[in-house]
């Protein structure tokens, strides 16, 4: 991630702010976490962070405190609540394996660049390295799914680290810290005093943008006759949509996106020409080998958006605007690289850009669409099989909800249907786990998301493979009445794995088949009123229920069982020979 985080002595620029009271260790960080502005934490007691619990326990008016049902589980609502708050989400665990049970939650956290500060309890510290009970080497095991981790060992060390961490996991390319607590430091006396972090020496953030750069940028893309936007989720994380847009019509270029760069750009937008990667959409991926310039921003072109790098734009001239430098010639060589902020580098880029029509290069973009519609599209969502189909689904759903719901999908099939058949109207309303793929996402992730925006609907697409993953946590759900629709859609297999057997090993379905639970039952048993649909004919009033519904809500909807997803670009293969069937 964010290179050279050698040196952490904060400048002597940083304002600092006393508390004026000795407290212990346990205690300043509550108080270093109020400093941060911090409302939420997600978290499970236990042993060697009590003394941390029982400062909280005075702090509950000023901090909302959410007992999910596992470790794992506030990890993914910690990501959910940074994704929808545009700040770091906070969780809370204890030593050994409430420590582990983190780890799932922090890699898919680093990999889809989403800030959290995840605070463990430890032994004490003179017991670290004797095998004590519950203890774990957090900070070795964490290491390479963390931006930065920090065992502290004295209270002193808490304020000055807290204001370190949430400088790392917020600033450049955001991403997780973790810091360990031993239990003699959370008890330790200290006089609190806190100092925001404003900055680290040797460590930059942004880098300063190259006006040579943007400059040689500026010529590609004047000179270029079939240019191509790749928008990823860098655009979101700085804040750039508009500057996108601005840029995107004044040159008349086309723009697909990313699985977690959907929602920045408006799929009603002329310009928008679809879904990248392997469950993509047809044109994008086909167009990438003939275009003759690709402007990649806030991507990291990942082996499912590119497929055989051999075989990848081999007509194409590329600038790659990305804020971290480690991803500059990481997978695909740049022509032009702009290490930058995207919404800066997207400000000094477009007056420099001519305005431009590109219809006829458009337009190939439209036969392509028609292409799909006729074999894919049309098809699917007019299906002469009595099985209601995933599509469909997200299909009426995003028509009930005008594309404006926040959709938090889990990992499998229906996370590619939900990102090709869903209009996204409104920024900030995909999350998804993209670059870990983990399975049990989405419940939790969807209960941050809430608690981050109660004013959004909210609503989990999962299936009925991932929701078995996380399902205690409807238990959250039930205690702090969290109003979070969830939508599984349930053909009784691990469906995309299901689908490779089908597909490249003769139907040899392997421990893809499941059995599984009344759902609705289960619901019920938190409290959580629900409904199962069977039949296309209850679709639509089912959606309407669970939109209406005052509180949580799980639709179950029994779909086809051996439904594939197309197109799709078989692994190895050049984007070029993406399957419509």
């Amino acid at each position: 991630m964010d290179t050279q985080i050698q040196d952490l002595e904060t400048s002597e620029a940083e304002q600092s702010h006393q508390i004026g009271k000795k407290v212990t260790g346990a205690e300043a960080l509550i108080l270093s976490l109020l400093e941060e502005g911090v409302d939420t934490i997600f978290g499970y007691p236990g042993g060697a962070i009590m003394p941390i619990y029982d400062s909280l326990y005075h702090y509950d008016q000023q901090l909302n405190h959410i007992l999910t049902r596992h470790e794992q589980g506030a990890t993914h609502a910690a990501q959910g609540y940074a994704r929808l708050a545009k700040k770091a989400g906070v969780c809370f665990a204890t030593s050994g394996p409430g420590a582990t049970n983190l780890i799932t939650g922090i890699a898919d956290a680093q990999i889809d660049s989403t800030p959290l500060v995840c605070i463990t309890g430890q032994v004490a510290s003179h017991l670290l390295g004797s095998d004590a009970f519950q203890e774990t080497d957090i900070i070795g095991i964490s290491a390479p799914v963390t931006k930065w981790n920090f065992q502290i060992t004295k209270a002193a060390e808490i304020p000055g680290t807290i204001a370190k961490a949430f400088y790392i996991a917020q600033n450049g390319r955001p991403g997780p810290v973790l810091i360990d607590i031993t239990k003699d430091a959370q008890f330790e006396m200290v006089d609190f005093v806190y100092k925001k972090c404003q900055n680290i020496r040797s460590y930059r953030p942004v880098p300063p943008l190259n006006q040579q750069a943007v400059l040689q940028a500026a010529q590609l893309i004047n000179q270029a006759k079939k240019p191509m936007v790749l928008m990823g989720q860098g655009v979101s994380l700085a804040h750039a949509e508009k500057e996108l847009q601005a840029f995107a019509e004044k040159a008349d270029i086309p723009v697909a996106s990313t699985l977690l760069g959907l929602s920045s750009f408006s799929t009603s937008h002329p310009l928008y020409v679809g879904f990248l990667g392997m469950h993509g959409n047809y044109g994008p991926n086909v167009k990438t080998n003939e275009a003759d310039l690709l402007i990649a921003i806030g991507m990291r072109f990942d082996d499912r958006v590119t497929g055989d790098l051999k075989r990848y734009a081999e007509k194409a001239r590329v600038i790659h605007i990305e804020i971290d430098p480690a991803e500059i010639d990481k997978n695909v060589k740049a022509d032009v690289a702009v290490v930058a902020d995207a919404k800066e580098a997207l400000q000094a880029l477009t007056p420099l850009v001519k305005a431009q029509k590109n219809p006829d290069w458009l337009q190939e973009f439209a036969d392509c669409d028609q292409t799909e519609y006729d074999q894919v599209i049309s098809k699917t969502l007019a299906p002469t099989t009595p099985k209601v189909k995933m599509a469909e689904v997200i299909d009426e759903l995003s028509q009930l909800t005008k594309g404006e719901a926040v959709i938090v999908t889990d990992v499998g099939q229906h996370q590619m249907i939900a990102s090709r058949y869903y209009k996204f109207a409104t920024p900030n309303s995909n999350i998804t786990s993209g670059g870990l793929g983990t399975m049990g996402f989405a419940l939790p992730a969807a209960l941050g998301a809430k608690l981050a925006r109660p004013d959004r609907e909210v609503i989990a697409i999962i299936g009925d493979g991932g929701f078995q993953m996380t399902a205690q946590e409807l238990g959250t759900l039930m205690q702090y009445k969290i109003p979070v629709k969830i939508i599984i859609l349930n053909n009784s297999f691990l469906g995309m794995v299901r689908q490779w057997q089908e597909l490249f090993f003769d139907k040899r379905y392997s421990f893809t088949e499941m059995a599984n639970p009344d759902f609705i039952a289960l619901a019920r048993s938190f409290n959580i009123a629900g409904q199962q649909v069977q039949s296309r004919e209850e679709l639509t009033s089912g959606l309407q229920n669970l939109l209406d519904h005052n509180g949580s809500f799980l639709l179950e909807v029994v779909v086809e069982k051996e439904d594939n997803v197309f197109p799709m670009v078989p692994t190895g293969e050049s984007v070029s020979n993406i399957r419509l069937s």
